[in-house]
């Protein structure tokens, strides 16, 4: 390695490679297009071999620079970690901080408290990433992802929010017109909605003790958003089986009723909301924001209601 400046160079090939041309790389890094052309022919003439074939349609990788890619990503994401590491020890709330989570957790939950954390400190910056996808903050480089569900082995560092249950809930518009489920088999001939798809935690099985396709024979109305099934329950679509995170403050409303159905036996599983990171030590920022969403929470949740009586 001769040039002192590779790894900065090496830092604009991964980005040249993961964004598929030289301008996409130039527009992330806020410089001009030839800057980064420049950069990959310091590279190339400081390794002495070619990286890219360029053509005016497309980059293409050579084999050493699908090698020096893959190492290179490995590389970089070390220093990252190392540089987040040792700024840990700094008590600084600052810089910017990734999260990705559901998107309705993320609006009712997520953003007051990162909106309270920017008022207290001015040099925090936030990404949100709202997805149903299982982000990995390994590989995007996440500092957080909510999780939900029963945690499974990694080498992640897991922080538990708040028990993850799920209830089954119903307007009283609904059980005005169409009367109240009195059991899971009574249940099978009402109006059911569902999660339409993606990584949903919802599971009429669970409930019906029956195959998924049985269960969504009487399902009238699928949405890929908890948001739209918690309203569509609240208009009287019908019943909804959902996270109390999503529905339990309709039900401390009075928008909905809780019901019990059998003791929600489906509940007892270890089951949580969880925060990950990859790093053994966190951060100053997200040492902050770890315990501010825990205040803002609370324990127990602040979504919490009480099981009623059958």
């Amino acid at each position: 390695m001769r040039d002192p400046r590779f790894a900065e160079h090496l830092a604009v090939y991964v980005d040249v490679v993961r964004s598929g041309s030289f301008s996409a790389a130039s527009r992330r890094r806020a410089v001009t297009p030839s800057a980064v052309v420049r950069q990959i022919d310091a590279l190339e003439q400081d390794l002495g071999v070619p990286l890219l074939v360029r053509s005016t349609r497309a980059l293409a990788l050579t084999d050493a620079g699908r090698h020096l890619f893959e190492r290179a990503q490995r590389l970089l994401n070390d220093l990252a970690d190392t540089h987040a590491e040792v700024a840990a020890f700094d008590s600084a709330v600052s810089g910017m901080l990734r999260i990705a989570c559901f998107p309705t957790f993320g609006k009712r939950y997520v953003i007051p408290v990162l909106a309270s954390l920017e008022q207290q400190y001015p040099s925090l910056h936030v990404e949100l990433d709202l997805t149903e996808r299982l982000a990995d903050p390994v590989a995007e480089r996440l500092d957080l992802v909510v999780r939900m569900g029963e945690l499974q082995d990694s080498t992640l560092i897991a922080t538990k929010l708040a028990p993850h249950d799920r209830i089954v809930v119903v307007s009283p518009t609904y059980l005005e017109h169409y009367g109240v489920p009195e059991s899971e088999d009574a249940l099978r001939r009402h109006r059911l909605l569902d999660k339409l798809h993606g990584n949903d935690l919802l599971g009429w099985s669970d409930v019906l003790g029956a195959p998924a396709g049985e269960a969504c024979k009487r399902v009238v109305f699928r949405s890929d958003d908890f948001e739209a099934l918690n309203g569509a329950a609240i208009a009287g679509m019908g019943v909804a089986f959902l996270p109390s995170w999503v529905s339990g403050p309709a039900v401390q409303s009075g928008d909905l009723v809780r019901l019990p159905l059998s003791g929600e036996g489906w509940n007892e599983r270890p089951s949580g909301i969880y925060l990950l990171r990859a790093l053994q030590v966190p951060s100053a920022k997200v040492r902050a924001f770890t315990e501010a969403l825990k205040d803002h929470i609370g324990t127990p949740p602040r979504w919490r209601t009480e099981i009623p009586s059958e």
